[in-house]
């Protein structure tokens, strides 16, 4: 036995005291956690090279051991972090709208704790403290599975955090990681109907596959990112070769960076040898117009064009019209972001209006779609479906909302 039920009883329990808690008291557990994570560095680095030992040893790619390494710069950022939530307003109790009907009665939209929120992820450590701080000042139970990858870890970021929170006042229990990584752990954590109120996977396609045919709780889905550039035939070309290059190189392993590249036929033949030169080491594979423009660049497939490589590789097609890049964009992306590079405010208007996706950028990096960078402190994933949240979740995402009705008397007849 797992003992994941009862795992999730006390997280249960704790959350209905975390959703009373005071903005004070919440907000001094997360600096304190902030603190917490720092002082203890040292034993946060050597769980985490234990971790990054045995990933080695197996094998796994260069993309999962970058997601998995901590160092002083990262513990810094999830330090910071959890500083920048707690210096966010609290969303519980915000009053969303209000309005009086003729009979006098007053209505309210009063946003609350959604209660526990269960989150299961891959390989990356810095979620656990990500995870827990959001989770806490938007007053809820953060109910967390993480990999076997990062279970030492995850461990010691745990109890970190939970030793934050008693210190100020709030039960440890608010946090709690499962430490059984098995396959069969993780179903039954997705199963956990009445415990969990909503679960939020962060991980690869297997993971949301699996959510998608076993998970009995309500779920938002933390969504692959097939992410496009599209440079329009008005577009800078230098400003769309700066925006290329960050948006696949900066940091291609993550869900944000750049997996496509779409270029108006008006301007393939000037941009697309000049982005290929800037971007060295990485893979390219395109359509035939992109193959005679680029001779170094591979044939590219359907399943290329629909892939979230996670790496050094760019898919490239070059296309007649807005129309195809917005009918391209829409087939092959995961509604997660997609760019335009151009000076057309009508053709800006029309991408960001007609693209599906949760993040629509104007002359801008896909990168910028973070959490952090949106101004939320942190996030818990990108959302790619269209309920309850879509695009960065946030404070304001991890909550749900209730009518507040008050009357004098009234009664109907």
């Amino acid at each position: 036995m797992s003992g994941i039920p009862e795992l999730g009883r006390r997280v249960k329990d704790a959350s209905r005291e975390v959703a009373r808690a005071s903005s004070a008291t919440k907000d001094a557990a997360l600096l304190g956690g902030a603190d917490l994570l720092l002082a203890r560095a040292a034993e946060i680095l050597e769980a985490n090279r234990a971790d990054l030992a045995r990933a080695e040893e197996s094998g796994v790619s260069p993309t999962v051991v970058d997601r998995l390494r901590l160092d002083a710069r990262k513990l810094e950022g999830m330090a910071g972090g959890l500083q920048q939530v707690a210096g966010l307003p609290d969303p519980v109790g915000e009053v969303i709208d209000g309005w009086v009907r003729p009979s006098g009665i007053r209505i309210e939209r009063v946003r609350g704790p959604l209660g526990v929120v269960g989150i299961i992820y891959e390989n990356r450590p810095n979620v656990t403290s990500d995870a827990a701080g959001l989770c806490l000042k938007a007053g809820n139970g953060a109910f967390l599975r993480g990999s076997s990858a990062a279970i030492e870890s995850n461990t010691v970021i745990a109890a970190v955090l939970r030793d934050a929170y008693a210190k100020a006042g709030l039960p440890e229990d608010a946090l709690v990681l499962v430490e059984d990584t098995s396959r069969e752990a993780a179903g039954e954590f997705m199963r956990l109907t009445g415990i969990i109120d909503v679960l939020i996977p962060r991980g690869g396609q297997s993971l949301v596959e699996s959510i998608l045919e076993h998970a009995t709780v309500p779920y938002v889905i933390d969504g692959d990112g097939n992410c496009h550039i599209y440079v329009d035939q008005s577009a800078d070309l230098e400003m769309a070769r700066a925006i290329v290059v960050n948006a696949k190189c900066q940091r291609p392993s993550v869900c944000n960076a750049a997996e496509s590249l779409v270029v108006h036929a008006d301007v393939a033949e000037a941009f697309l040898p000049a982005v290929a030169g800037d971007l060295a080491g990485v893979e390219l594979v395109g359509d035939e117009r992109t193959r005679e423009l680029v001779p170094s660049a591979g044939p590219a497939t359907e399943d290329d064009y629909a892939t979230e490589f996670l790496d050094l590789k760019l898919s490239v097609r070059v296309v007649p019209s807005l129309d195809e890049a917005i009918a391209h964009v829409n087939r092959f992306g995961s509604g997660h972001s997609e760019a335009i590079v151009t000076r057309s405010l009508e053709a800006a208007d029309r991408f960001t209006r007609e693209v599906d996706a949760g993040a629509v950028l104007v002359n801008a990096s896909t990168r910028w779609v973070d959490g952090e960078e949106f101004g939320f402190g942190a996030e818990i994933g990108i959302s790619t479906q269209k309920l309850h949240a879509r695009g960065p979740l946030g404070l304001q995402q991890l909550t749900t909302a209730k009518y507040v009705v008050r009357g004098e008397g009234q009664i109907r007849t």
